[in-house]
């Protein structure tokens, strides 16, 4: 990999190797942009196969956090940690606090938090050696589970959406097929339901399904048969990548917005759902509930202020695609340049000179 080149290419301001012995720490810490504020971004553990592939992790989920944080008005950056271990196995309270001291000396330029393979009792470990991590027990004042705060911004930008593509934000007879009923997945049917959608799901957990059909009266389907659902919503709340060659031409929906990261295999694929008449809900802005969530932590945790920030999701989802309208751009293009513009913006008003300044 040549690290500076791509440091260069995408505009990085820094990234950190952190080793410790004792502990058997490996770990990067990948800072994309502070234009806005410190960088955010979650702590993932994974049995990565190579250095290279780990760092390349780090970089683009860096890259990624920027862009949801400016997309979602928060007054952040983007970083991320990842640490290169099997989380099954590896951990102890000796790497993640070894862990802590490297973002202690960053003095605040990045804040880590829960993420793949990582816990809150993780986060309670780094805890102990710096106080920039979110997302600790709910006794150092935490807001706790981010997942229900996460579906309650995915149904808001849902509705959004429903409103520019169905012409009614109300969901009530509204047919919504959600594929992977996790933490995030479930609550958002719980959300549909309760707004009186019907549901069509899949997972390829029994138990949820199970729990679906009992509790909100869904429709199960196989998961390869998620895709052709003759529905005005499809809700992807599992795995990445799933809007691709083999599936684009077999949906029949109006709408595609769900919790989902990196839905669109590739750029050219939002393109595609454009030329077929199907809004699309850029990932990173509808599912920024938890973010944002997390982000009131720091200043100091009210519950609803938080609520009523990630309710703000239904109107910057207006305003992403008042901007893709009037633009002719889609949707995803017009989510990168509110974010960019945001960035670009606030960079010159922050580059006058003031002693002490927040």
């Amino acid at each position: 990999m040549d690290l500076f080149n791509y440091l260069e290419k995408y505009d990085y301001e820094q990234v950190v190797f952190c080793h410790d012995e004792a502990s058997g720490l490996k770990a990067i810490i990948a800072i994309h942009d502070t234009t806005l504020g410190p960088a955010l971004g979650g702590c993932r553990m994974w049995t990565y196969a190579t250095e290279e592939e780990a760092i390349t992790d780090a970089l683009r989920l860096a890259r990624g956090m920027t862009y949801k944080a400016a997309a979602a008005g928060l007054n952040l950056g983007g970083g991320k940690t990842v640490v290169i271990g099997d989380p099954k196995k590896d951990k102890s309270e000796a790497l993640f606090r070894s862990l802590g001291r490297y973002i202690q000396s960053l003095n605040g330029r990045y804040i880590t938090a829960e993420d793949v393979g990582t816990s809150v009792h993780d986060m309670d470990l780094i805890h102990m050696e710096t106080s920039y991590v979110t997302g600790v027990s709910s006794a150092y004042g935490s807001s706790g589970n981010p997942s229900p705060m996460t579906a309650l911004g995915v149904f808001r930008g849902l509705q959004a959406t429903a409103k520019v593509a169905l012409g009614t934000d109300d969901m009530a007879g509204k047919k919504v097929a959600i594929q992977g009923l996790g933490s995030v997945g479930y609550a958002l049917a719980e959300f549909l339901k309760q707004a009186g959608a019907e549901l069509v799901v899949t997972d390829i957990n029994e138990e949820a399904l199970r729990r679906a059909t009992n509790e909100l009266g869904a429709k199960v389907v196989q998961p390869g048969d998620i895709f052709a659902q003759d529905v005005d919503i499809f809700a992807p709340c599992a795995l990445g990548a799933i809007i691709n060659n083999d599936t684009i031409d077999r949906l029949r929906c109006k709408v595609v917005a769900g919790s989902a990261n990196n839905q669109l295999a590739e750029e050219r694929h939002g393109d595609m759902l454009h030329e077929r008449g199907i809004l699309y809900a850029p990932d990173y802005v509808i599912n920024s509930g938890g973010l944002i969530n997390v982000a009131d932590e720091l200043e100091g945790y009210h519950p609803e202020r938080a609520k009523a920030k990630v309710e703000n999701i239904y109107k910057i989802m207006l305003e992403l695609y008042r901007v893709a309208d009037e633009q002719g751009i889609p949707s995803y293009q017009a989510a990168d340049h509110m974010a960019e513009s945001r960035i670009a913006q606030l960079k010159q008003v922050r580059s006058t000179f003031v002693r002490n300044g927040k």
